[in-house]
């Protein structure tokens, strides 16, 4: 079965060639496709040199328009997305591919440890209630960004929006849907926001757009 990997990508020049070279160490990943999403940087020209195969949005459209334009560029069987940051830890994949391989599931979710510096899960939690409430389904990792899905549960998967909801709707679609859902404990990492400014400001726009996504899933009932 093809294996693709999408890895949507924002600025991410300092780290992406060091997840792309991991991914090439894989047998089992075929394609790695990345989606440089409107970058200021040289995300493009650094992705290309490490091997990938690139697509450049000349506006930074968000997440999920990113993963949009990944899935129409690739004919894989398994279609993994993976956040561009996890460096040599990349390699983790093949936990969340092997259970898909094997018929146990239609969709894994990467449950990664927990990061030394966080926030105080109100995100989380919000969407991990919101998560349960529409679908009846209660993850540990409800906002993990490393998830691998089979075609079924592609196209179980409705608008993947345009931010940090994506992940949050395509669990509801999914699981609404009878989709098998697998978390997958795996030792990946990535960048971390702490209790500062910025990890304020990025948990904020976090909440805005998964309650903007949970909205569409409540009306859609």
């Amino acid at each position: 079965m093809k294996v693709s990997v999408l890895i949507p990508a924002w600025n991410e020049a300092d780290r992406i060639d060091q997840t792309i070279l991991a991914l090439r160490t894989l047998a089992i990943v075929e394609e790695i496709i990345v989606i440089d999403d409107g970058s200021t940087d040289e995300t493009y020209r650094v992705s290309l040199e490490a091997g990938a195969r690139v697509i450049r949005h000349s506006t930074n459209y968000g997440k999920g328009a990113a993963l949009y334009s990944g899935l129409l560029a690739t004919d894989a069987d398994i279609v993994v997305f993976l956040d561009a940051d996890l460096c040599e830890t990349a390699v983790e994949v093949e936990k969340l591919v092997d259970p898909i391989l094997q018929e146990r599931c239609d969709m894994t979710i990467g449950r990664l440890p927990k990061p030394a510096r966080g926030g105080f899960g109100i995100v989380k939690n919000f969407a991990r209630n919101g998560i349960k409430r529409l679908s009846g389904v209660e993850l540990e990792a409800p906002l993990s960004g490393q998830r691998a899905v089979n075609r079924r549960a592609l196209n179980a998967i409705e608008n993947l929006g345009d931010g940090y909801g994506v992940e949050v709707g395509m669990t509801i679609d999914a699981a609404r849907k009878g989709m098998r859902l697998l978390e997958v404990e795996v030792a990946m990492k990535n960048r971390e926001y702490g209790r500062d400014l910025r990890g304020f400001l990025h948990r904020g726009k976090q909440f805005v757009q998964i309650a903007r996504v949970l909205l569409s899933r409540w009306q859609m009932r």
